[in-house]
């Protein structure tokens, strides 16, 4: 491939990045939201800088969010940077709304369908104290990923699918959002500043909602998706940057980590509140999300904007490894399954009271019980060409690791 063809705005090798690694990013993502699951349920998440750097591993999850925006709105960007390509006079065609809605539910629904029915079922026979979501409604309210919209159906063993509620609710209005960022602001033309202007807006709506949140009646607005819309956001305007980036010098991807490192250390210190997900007050809650956001455009950017013909980096090549490659395309269904199995492997074979035992030991038996059985339930519920089929289960992870990012299937995994 010539300079010229790597680095033209709109060229499809531009556009469609090293997908291999961020792939095996989303294995980081996944072990480190079921490390900040281990550290709450064994009394970790003291109120010190200690019990703060075990609860701020969530931020796993706005490194899932960010990791949807760049993956998702790529198609939108090819509508503009093609369109720009074309001249004014071609045929303009919106990416297919059907086609993008029925990847987004054989990817989440059956195997999150299948896991919440399996929970639910484990309820009959185990007694769990706390009965938030229990009964036939909330086994409903779980289903159509309404859960978090009223207060008291989060249910024990799936509290972790809050975000997966936040990730749907950006699935349903991320066409109409491609839909305005093409037609209405860019005219079916290339203007990466009038993209990033209007995401710069979109993301302010984040905010302002925390300012909004604490006064809605519904104690659980704080969880709704406008709280998280700007690390959706985030990964949007990578997206928009990729084709800009002609170079990558070697200090880039030290000097994104280094930011991506002291924004996490920052979050661990008290002005960003409390170890919990609900802050004392609004400006806690701005800082930390705003730090979060930080954090996953910074460790995401090395892996997203450098050109696709400059040579692979170190990080680069740890993340797109065979074996990272594999636990990230099985993270989805690791991040279904893991507090289930944390919780009945602390309480009913440990037998370790709630918030007592050993963080290390909870963190290990549940990665070592929960991969096999995300691997099984990914092969279980893949259908289509969800997932690896006959003929390439055996290439499907080589092409990702080998292609050098251009894994068709990765940019439709759930993230």
């Amino acid at each position: 491939m010539t300079r010229d063809a790597r680095t033209r705005p709109g060229h499809h090798g531009r556009v469609k990045q090293r997908v291999a690694s961020l792939t095996g990013l989303r294995a980081v993502a996944a072990a480190a939201v079921c490390a900040t699951h281990a550290a709450f349920s064994t009394g970790k998440y003291t109120d010190d800088f200690p019990g703060h750097a075990w609860a701020r591993l969530e931020l796993g999850v706005p490194l899932f969010f960010a990791l949807s925006g760049y993956l998702l709105f790529r198609p939108w960007v090819r509508v503009t940077t093609d369109g720009a390509r074309a001249g004014s006079g071609a045929a303009r065609h919106q990416p297919s709304v059907r086609r993008y809605a029925w990847h987004r539910f054989r990817r989440v629904l059956p195997a999150y369908w299948l896991v919440v029915t399996i929970v639910y079922l484990i309820g009959l026979i185990r007694h769990e104290p706390n009965p938030s979501g229990h009964g036939f409604v909330g086994y409903l309210r779980h289903l159509p990923l309404i859960q978090i919209y009223e207060f008291g159906y989060m249910r024990v063993g799936l509290t972790q699918t809050w975000s997966l509620c936040v990730e749907a609710a950006f699935y349903v209005v991320l066409p109409l959002i491609g839909w305005v960022m093409t037609v209405v602001v860019c005219r079916y033309a290339w203007h990466p500043g009038r993209l990033l202007a209007a995401l710069a807006v979109l993301a302010a709506v984040s905010p302002a909602w925390d300012v909004v949140a604490p006064h809605v009646p519904n104690i659980t607005a704080r969880m709704w998706p406008p709280a998280y819309l700007w690390w959706f956001v985030g990964g949007m305007a990578l997206t928009v940057l990729a084709p800009l980036v002609h170079s990558w010098p070697r200090w880039a991807t030290p000097a994104c980590l280094l930011v991506a490192g002291g924004s996490y250390l920052a979050a661990c210190l008290a002005v960003a509140g409390p170890p919990t997900m609900i802050p004392l007050n609004v400006w806690q809650a701005v800082l930390k999300s705003a730090l979060y956001l930080v954090f996953a455009v910074a460790v995401i950017a090395p892996l997203a904007l450098p050109p696709t013909g400059l040579r692979r980096g170190l990080y680069d090549r740890v993340l797109g490894s065979r074996p990272m490659v594999w636990l990230g395309g099985i993270s989805y269904e690791f991040f279904l399954v893991h507090l289930m199995v944390m919780e009945v492997l602390r309480s009913d074979v440990l037998r370790w009271p709630t918030f007592t035992g050993n963080v290390f030991v909870v963190f290990a038996l549940t990665c070592v019980i929960t991969v096999p059985l995300a691997w099984a339930l990914r092969r279980a519920t893949a259908f289509g060409d969800n997932g690896e089929s006959g003929s390439d289960r055996g290439t499907g992870n080589r092409e990702a690791v080998d292609g050098g990012g251009a894994h068709r299937r990765s940019g439709a995994s759930v993230v």
